[in-house]
């Protein structure tokens, strides 16, 4: 058990959320490197006039958003098991709070 009050006794489970935003990052910008250089070496076709940037990142956040579903699996998991026993506590203080209240 954890000696500090609101943490998790199970390595690996805090910063849960940190890691998979993180993760999620470096996904899409290695979608965005990749896509970029595909349009730069004419594999791809460039946005019209001026919008090819835009054309690189809404084609990154369609690639990068169903790999990070199938590769980051484990994280999110992790992540909504930290955010769910954050619930829970915030909901145990708020009903014991309550509780004070009414006596």
């Amino acid at each position: 058990m954890s000696s500090i009050p609101g943490t998790s006794s199970r390595p690996g489970k805090q910063g849960a959320t940190l890691r998979y935003t993180a993760m999620r990052l470096g996904i899409f910008a290695g979608c965005f490197l990749a896509i970029w250089g595909l349009v730069y070496a004419r594999v791809l076709p460039a946005g019209l006039g001026d919008s090819n940037l835009m054309w690189v990142l809404l084609l990154a956040l369609v690639v990068s958003g169903p790999l990070s579903w199938v590769l980051l699996r484990k994280q999110r998991d992790a992540m909504s098991e930290q955010i769910v026993a954050k619930v829970d506590r915030a909901k145990e203080r708020l009903s014991a709070n309550q509780s004070q209240e009414d006596v």
